[in-house]
């Protein structure tokens, strides 16, 4: 096989993605790409699989495919996108945030369905084709079957991740009739196309084929999903397999984690910011420090709810109720531990070699009241700017695109996977204290050796800092049940800076709403009228 990452650009310009809407329009419709000639040499058999490898950007923050262009992090308290005019990357995100009923059958930015079924329905494809038109041995097919169904587990992991039930292909579509399947039979297709995945991938692919997915990639993934699967042994078990191959390990440097191509990076996508594929991430949320000669930047921040989620650099909470009554001293950012720093972007902090103020009179950093205006293009409304996934080095955004990468699976995600799952199986409490202390050891933080509850609320902490902006906490908490108790009925806070003072502000103007109904989304609209054997569930009839 070629290596993936030559492929990627030539796979996903060669397959048509413009059909997606109407993927069940005709379902015996054969590729575009003629069955026979896919299926003469392994260089084309190889694109095709390249090809599933796309899914990793689809659903990444870079491209914001989970949420419709937004980061879903804006649905929590750590995120608030500048805009008050409706649209993607503005104030569309704040309108699913504080009218649940925004969310409906015909309108759903987080729904996923269409991109997911779409994408299942390739993998299918090209398992039919092999079936019919390989001619290669068997342990060739095994391994491209294998990437395949890894790659429609992955899907199918984010439609069991939104819904309470939905279809399950292992096949095409004989018609466009099929019945729901319940959740528990949804989770155990994906283990078992995981499980196929992990028996049947090499345990390390050689240099050439660098960046596939092998077995302790899949386990990575599995001990992801067996969590929200609440299958707690297979969980445990499959973070087990990766923190005892020794092939993973953390970065030393936090701010280096994201990063990919290094020993805690398991699964990536990468980007090219010269050719396909790139990405616009950073002119979509760079502090802008220059002119007003770049339009766009700096859409979305982070809160300060965010800001006081950090501890101390020596484990201790940080009192910032001083601050909450407007002060004039310098808030304790230097005191704060180091993930702090390589995330944000703070008053004091520097950027691009410039010291940030972040403040009403600016230079560097200018903060706007949310909504005293329709955009907020190059403003926080804050006081504070997305330091984590931004490029710092990337300073012509209006000419050129972005090229760093998409991790969507690190090392430290398995630890505190492995760490959770240890506390949901009563293992004792060594079992889940070190893989979550082994993590923070790497930002010089003391050990947490408490129990029980009180070391879960420490875990969701720790879990909340060391994966931010990664597109964790809305999902994390939506498995948890907490999202309707903490979502529900608060305001996001930053601080508005102005000569010298900080004032601690409310950036919404409405209170924010979390509806129980939405822990399972709606079926589309669209999906229910077609498909005679399913009805819509019973709390968005």
């Amino acid at each position: 096989m070629k290596s993936i990452y030559k492929f990627m650009a030539i796979a996903l310009l060669g397959v048509s993605i413009t059909a997606c809407d109407n993927w069940l329009d005709d379902v015996d419709n054969s590729s575009k790409v003629d069955d026979v000639a896919s299926w003469d040499s392994e260089a084309h058999v190889d694109m095709q699989v390249n090809y599933f490898y796309g899914y990793i950007n689809s659903w990444g923050q870079m491209t914001g495919g989970e949420f419709g262009g937004n980061l879903t992090e804006a649905l929590c308290d750590v995120f608030k996108y500048n805009h008050a005019e409706l649209g993607t990357r503005a104030k569309q995100a704040y309108q699913y945030a504080t009218q649940y009923n925004y969310m409906q059958p015909n309108q759903n930015s987080l729904s996923g369905w269409s991109t997911a079924y779409t994408q299942i329905r390739y993998v299918n494809q090209f398992l039919n084709s092999m079936q019919k038109y390989s001619t290669f041995g068997e342990e060739q097919n095994t391994l491209w079957e294998a990437q395949a169904r890894f790659f429609r587990a992955f899907v199918y992991f984010h439609l069991a991740k939104r819904y309470d039930a939905c279809i399950i292909y292992d096949a095409l579509p004989t018609g466009p009739d099929k019945a729901l399947s319940t959740k528990e039979e949804v989770w155990d297709f994906i283990a078992q196309d995981l499980d196929f995945a992990i028996a049947n991938l090499p345990s390390k692919w050689d240099d050439v084929n660098s960046g596939r997915i092998d077995q302790i990639m899949a386990q990575a993934f599995k001990s992801r999903v067996m969590l929200y699967a609440e299958r707690w042994q297979e969980a445990y078990d499959a973070a087990k397999a990766v923190t005892s191959s020794g092939r993973y390990t953390l970065v030393e440097n936090y701010a280096n984690s994201w990063k990919g191509s290094n020993e805690e990076a398991i699964i990536e996508y990468k980007f090219n910011a010269k050719q396909n594929p790139s990405h616009s991430f950073d002119q979509w949320y760079a502090p802008v420090i220059y002119s007003n000669k770049y339009l766009f930047g700096s859409c979305g921040v982070p809160t300060q709810e965010m800001v006081e989620t950090y501890e101390a650099k020596d484990g201790t909470e940080i009192d910032w109720t001083p601050w909450h009554d407007g002060a004039t001293d310098i808030p304790p950012y230097d005191k704060l531990e180091p993930r702090f720093a390589a995330t944000i972007t703070y008053p004091g902090s520097t950027w691009q070699g410039v010291v940030m103020d972040n403040s009403v009179e600016g230079p560097n950093g200018v903060y706007q009241q949310y909504g005293t205006a329709a955009y907020g293009w190059n403003k926080t409304c804050t006081g504070y700017f997305l330091r984590k996934l931004v490029d710092e080095s990337h300073t012509d955004l209006e000419n050129t695109k972005s090229g760093q990468p998409w991790v969507a699976l690190r090392y430290a995600e398995v630890l505190l996977n492995k760490a959770e799952a240890a506390y949901r199986l009563e293992l004792g409490a060594s079992e889940y204290q070190t893989p979550m202390n082994e993590v923070r050891a790497r930002v010089g933080l003391p050990a947490k050796n408490s129990v029980g509850e009180t070391w879960f609320d420490d875990y969701r902490r720790e879990r909340k800092v060391e994966l931010s902006y990664e597109n964790h906490l809305y999902w994390d908490m939506r498995r948890w049940k907490l999202a309707h108790i903490e979502y529900d009925g608060y305001r996001q806070h930053g601080f508005k800076v102005e000569n010298g003072e900080f004032n601690y502000v409310e950036v919404d103007i409405d209170d924010r709403r979390f509806n129980e109904k939405t822990y399972c989304f709606p079926i589309p609209h669209s999906e229910v009228i077609n498909n005679n054997l399913i009805d819509q569930f019973p709390q968005w009839q």
